[in-house]
């Protein structure tokens, strides 16, 4: 998605340690119109599958999830990452290793919320190692639920988490892929896409 591409170069940081900053956009401040567009553009990609559900992980991903549960006119389900009196009763629970914070989090949905009747498209902001996509996937899995796909705003493809789900053979869309990222020259290569 060139639109997100040229919005990443203009006003991404890179950061020692491979790390992209978009919080002036994505993560953090959140342009809405962009999410818009990012929402429609996984709408269009996605159009071929029967989603009646959206999961995502808190706490950056639940912004661009709810736009994209818009434009699939489909609720939203966030895994929450720590147990709260508000969630209670029976959950499903897998543990999810965060590249941003290196640290491991349990992460939960209850039951009540996903079951064998559900088609889910993931959505989350970033993708690196792909830990967190993969507690995703085994929650929906544990369920009886089917992941139709999964859908990610930047992908950093020099790491291996898109290689690790595209060999699960679960359908990967990321609307940009980070090929490499020099941080002492701010030079910043996408990946060409056929969907682009």
């Amino acid at each position: 998605m060139k639109a997100l591409e040229e919005r990443i170069r203009r006003d991404g940081i890179l950061a020692e340690g491979d790390v992209l900053k978009v919080d002036c956009f994505l993560n953090h401040l959140m342009d809405v119109d962009l999410f818009h567009e990012m929402g429609m553009e996984f709408k269009r990609l996605f159009a071929d599958k029967p989603i009646n559900k959206i999961l995502t992980i808190e706490a950056s991903g639940i912004g661009i999830a709810c736009v994209v549960a818009e434009c699939f006119h489909v609720p939203v389900l966030f895994a929450k990452k720590a147990q709260s009196l508000n969630l209670s009763g029976d959950v499903y629970t897998t543990k999810v290793q965060s590249y941003t914070h290196g640290r491991v989090y349990d992460v939960m949905v209850s039951k009540r919320f996903i079951g064998p009747e559900d088609h889910v498209l993931i959505i989350d902001d970033f993708l690196a190692n792909g830990c967190a996509l993969k507690g995703l996937i085994e929650l929906v899995q544990s369920a009886g639920a089917t992941v139709e796909g999964i859908g990610i705003c930047i992908e950093k493809g020099f790491q291996p988490g898109g290689k690790m789900i595209r060999d699960m053979g679960i359908r990967l869309e990321s609307l940009a892929i980070v090929e490499s990222m020099d941080p002492a020259t701010g030079e910043i290569v996408f990946r060409e896409q056929q969907n682009a």
